[in-house]
C-alpha cells in the first residue's frame, strides 16, 4: 500500500486519500504531516506526526497477515463501539472516546479493526518482522487554520525503527532522496474550495455533506535532505 501524500503526488485517488481531509476547512493548515528521519548503515529511524498513524498500523498490519503480535494502544471514535471491538478499557472526554487494546492479535485482525472504523484514529503499537512501530495512546488534535503564533508541531506521534527500505521509500517517495542522512519533510495543505458531490447535493444532513464533499487545493511539499532545501507543489480533490 502507498501513503496518502505519495498517492496525491502520483494523481491517485480513493477513500482512504478523502478520509484524510473530510475534516478540513478552506484555509490553509501549515506544518502537517511532518516526517523526520534518519538513516544509519541499513537502520532506518522515522518520526512522524499522527497523519501517517492508520496508514502505517495498516501497512504493518499487512506485514503481520496470520501471524499474531502483542498489539497495545487506543482507537479513538465518536461512536460507541461496545460489541464491536476488542477493548480491555474505555476513557472518555468532551464525546471523544479511547477504547484500550491490550493483547495478541494478527495481522488481518488489525485490519478489520482499520476497514470497520475507517474514521477512527488506530493507535496501535506493535513489532512485525524486526520494525518497530510506537504511537502515542492519545486522540490526536483536531484540524485548525495556522496562526503565525502557531509553533511546529513535534514529530513525535508515531515512531518507527526499520530496515524495512520499501516501508521508508512508500514514505519518503522523491528521486532526491533515495540515500539520506538526515531529512525532514512537511506540509502546507492549502484547501481553496469544497464541494459538495452530485449525489450529495439535496441531502438535509450537514454532517454528512460535510464528511462527502470534496477538498480541492494544493499541497506544498517541503524538504530539507542532508541540508538541501528542496519545495514541490501538487493540485489535489480529495
Amino acid at each position: 500500500m502507498d501513503f496518502f501524500i505519495n498517492k496525491i503526488f502520483n494523481s491517485k485517488q480513493d477513500e482512504m486519500v478523502h478520509l484524510q481531509f473530510q475534516k478540513f476547512s478552506r484555509g490553509e493548515f501549515k506544518d502537517r504531516a511532518i516526517i523526520l528521519a534518519k538513516q544509519t548503515g541499513s537502520k532506518f529511524s522515522v518520526n512522524t506526526t499522527p497523519e501517517y498513524g492508520n496508514e502505517l498500523v495498516r501497512y504493518l498490519a499487512e506485514q503481520l497477515g496470520n501471524n499474531k503480535t502483542k498489539v497495545t494502544g487506543v482507537v479513538v471514535s465518536t461512536r460507541d463501539l461496545e460489541g464491536e471491538l476488542p477493548f480491555v478499557d474505555k476513557k472518555q472526554f468532551m464525546g471523544v472516546k479511547q477504547y484500550i487494546i491490550d493483547g495478541e492479535f494478527s495481522g488481518n485482525e488489525i485490519l478489520n479493526i482499520c476497514d470497520k472504523f475507517t474514521s477512527a484514529f488506530i493507535g496501535l503499537s506493535f513489532l512485525v518482522n524486526g520494525t518497530d512501530l510506537k504511537i502515542k495512546p492519545k486522540a490526536p488534535k483536531t484540524a485548525k487554520p495556522s496562526t503565525k503564533a502557531e509553533e511546529k508541531p513535534k514529530a513525535d506521534f508515531c515512531k518507527v525503527k526499520t530496515t524495512d527500505k520499501e516501508l521508508v521509500k512508500k514514505l519518503i517517495f522523491d528521486s532526491e532522496a533515495q540515500s539520506f542522512k538526515a531529512i525532514e519533510i512537511v506540509h502546507n495543505f492549502v484547501i481553496s474550495e469544497i464541494v459538495a458531490p452530485d449525489e450529495f447535493k439535496k441531502e438535509k444532513d450537514f454532517a454528512i455533506i460535510r464528511e462527502r464533499s470534496l477538498r480541492k487545493g494544493k499541497i506544498i511539499r517541503k524538504l530539507k535532505i542532508d541540508g538541501k532545501d528542496i519545495v514541490k507543489e501538487k493540485e489535489f480533490s480529495a
